[in-house]
């Protein structure tokens, strides 16, 4: 980590986080911890920012220089050790949360586990107040075998649903479902049923459709993939089934209703030049997010607007935006989507949300999000593909050490590559006699940021140009597997999901859902939610 002058530390205390969350200011609580980590024990609004992951997040998770920063650890001295960083980055008003995250505890503050958790937590919350009707996966099985008139909506991401979905079901993600259902579903008597993997999504789905005022029989999937095979079902692989694109008339119906929820709950629409005044306001700190499916934003976005697709952003609202209490400005092209994911979001506490309606003149851009990083990349070393296959041909070569997330690791990486985490790397004892280290890494991004650490413990050290994705495109092989005895760090990077993936215990699924059972009580006794059910 770059070092700079050192300045006082401000401590906030664990009584103060709690009154300005309870108050509606902004504030970043940031957990310095990897994700295993922090989904082991963290409070509720919590964000989690790894200390080697800072500059390739702190950009958009936190994009106002001065906004309310507090940072904790566990007591692994991961705050000393971001605090310069921070500073270096321009960011001049962050403390430390006092006693970490014990104090916190100590202090009486609730402590949670899992990942997401606001989110997931306000879900439990829908479905106590408003009784979202659901089915249990037998009886669900049962109407398949009947072949009773109905639709199965599956509210995850496209990749979730292809690794394993409900036989019948079709891909809709959530943001998508009142912009699409009444054309997938054009009967009133159609039975629309709407799963997840667990129940979040499958709750606020089956809601908002309710909310939307269709007239079919809605539910949701009680327990969605998880309770299906605990049941003893079959799931399918590989769909590909979609939702199809929605005719004029039925965008209509779906803007109106859209429309109608968001001025109950205090949505307002802006144009660009109220949009200019938020981001002219020196003391709010504003996100822009364009809430249409990664297929619709690629084809054509506004300039200055994140990719955040409205059933993930509701589900998993801290992955985008670090500050809470925040100012959330959504946009999309069609007048349903971000007035749907706004009426979400205004009940989930954020107190200021706006749609932009008006896109005429905006400069647009196309293609994936790009990459926005706080500060310009280091110039390092670097050396290419060829280059590299040419010295490994030649002798042993240098250690090649990969910076990816532990489950790209496993996917594929450069034959013979190990395993870090970047805040393991300066002083490993297994460095101390390596003469030669390339590091790389997925873009090559983190495996840049980290080569001037180990450059300055006097190692040679170059990064491979394009990361193990131009290893991949240049048609070299890749390795794949995690072999935790030449790892450098332990593979607690990235939390296993216990309703991700086809291998989960049944225990641990049954775990899951006993949990999310209980994070109502868990929100009584926190009292920092702000949470607001529509009724």
């Amino acid at each position: 980590m770059n070092a700079v002058t050192a300045r006082p530390v401000t401590v906030t205390s664990p009584h103060e986080v709690r009154r300005l969350l309870r108050a509606g200011d902004e504030i970043a609580l940031l957990d310095l911890r990897e994700e295993g980590p922090f989904a082991a024990a963290h409070p509720l609004f919590a964000v989690n920012l790894p200390l080697g992951r800072i500059e390739e997040r702190i950009g958009v998770l936190v994009p106002r220089r001065d906004a309310p920063i507090v940072l904790y650890d566990n007591g692994e001295g991961r705050v000393a050790r971001a605090l310069p960083v921070f500073a270096a980055l321009g960011y001049g008003n962050v403390s430390m949360l006092e006693g970490g995250l014990a104090g916190w505890r100590a202090s009486g503050g609730e402590i949670f586990i899992d990942v997401n958790v606001p989110s997931k937590a306000f879900g439990e919350l829908v479905e106590h107040v408003r009784h979202t009707p659901s089915l249990p996966a037998p009886e669900l099985q049962a109407r398949i075998a009947r072949g009773d008139d109905l639709v199965i909506l599956d509210a995850r991401r496209f990749s979730e649903y292809h690794v394993m979905s409900i036989p019948g079901g079709r891909s809709v993600p959530g943001g998508e479902l009142a912009l699409r259902v009444r054309d997938i579903a054009p009967s009133p008597e159609t039975v629309v049923v709407v799963n997840c993997a667990g129940r979040t999504r499958s709750i606020i789905g089956a809601q908002s459709l309710v909310n939307a005022g269709i007239p079919n029989p809605v539910f949701a999937l009680r327990n969605g993939t998880i309770g299906w095979t605990l049941a003893g079902l079959e799931l399918d692989h590989g769909a590909a089934r979609t939702g199809g694109e929605p005719t004029g008339a039925n965008v209509a119906r779906a803007r109106a209703a859209a429309a109608a929820l968001a001025e109950r709950t205090g949505v307002r629409a802006i144009g660009q030049g109220a949009l200019s005044a938020l981001q002219s306001d020196p003391a709010r700190t504003v996100y822009r997010l364009d809430v249409r499916s990664p297929e619709d934003y690629a084809a054509s976005h506004l300039e200055g607007f994140r990719s955040a697709p409205g059933g993930q952003l509701v589900q998993a609202t801290d992955e985008w935006i670090g500050v809470r209490h925040g100012t959330i400005v959504l946009t999309d092209d069609d007048g349903v989507r971000a007035r749907m994911t706004g009426h979400w979001l205004r009940q989930l506490g954020w107190r200021e949300v706006y749609v932009l309606d008006d896109w005429a003149g905006a400069p647009r851009a196309t293609g994936a999000e790009p990459v926005v990083l706080a500060a310009p990349l280091p110039e390092v070393d670097g050396v290419s593909v060829a280059a590299l296959v040419a010295e490994r041909a030649a002798g042993e070569g240098p250690l090649v050490i990969d910076l990816a997330a532990s489950p790209a690791f496993r996917t594929g990486h450069v034959p013979g590559a190990v395993f870090a985490i970047r805040p393991d790397l300066a002083g490993h004892p297994r460095l101390a006699d390596a003469r030669d280290v390339v590091l790389t890494s997925p873009d090559g991004v983190a495996a840049r940021l980290a080569a001037p650490e180990l450059a300055h413990a006097g190692l040679r050290v170059r990064v491979l140009d394009g990361g193990t994705t131009a290893w991949r495109d240049a048609g070299q092989p890749l390795e794949t597997g995690l072999d935790t005895a030449r790892a450098l760090s332990r593979p607690d990077d990235v939390y296993k999901r216990p309703y991700e993936g086809t291998d989960n215990a049944a225990a641990a699924m049954q775990a899951y859902l006993d949990w999310e059972f209980g994070l109502v009580a868990q929100l009584e006794r926190d009292g920092t939610h702000g949470f607001s059910v529509l009724d």
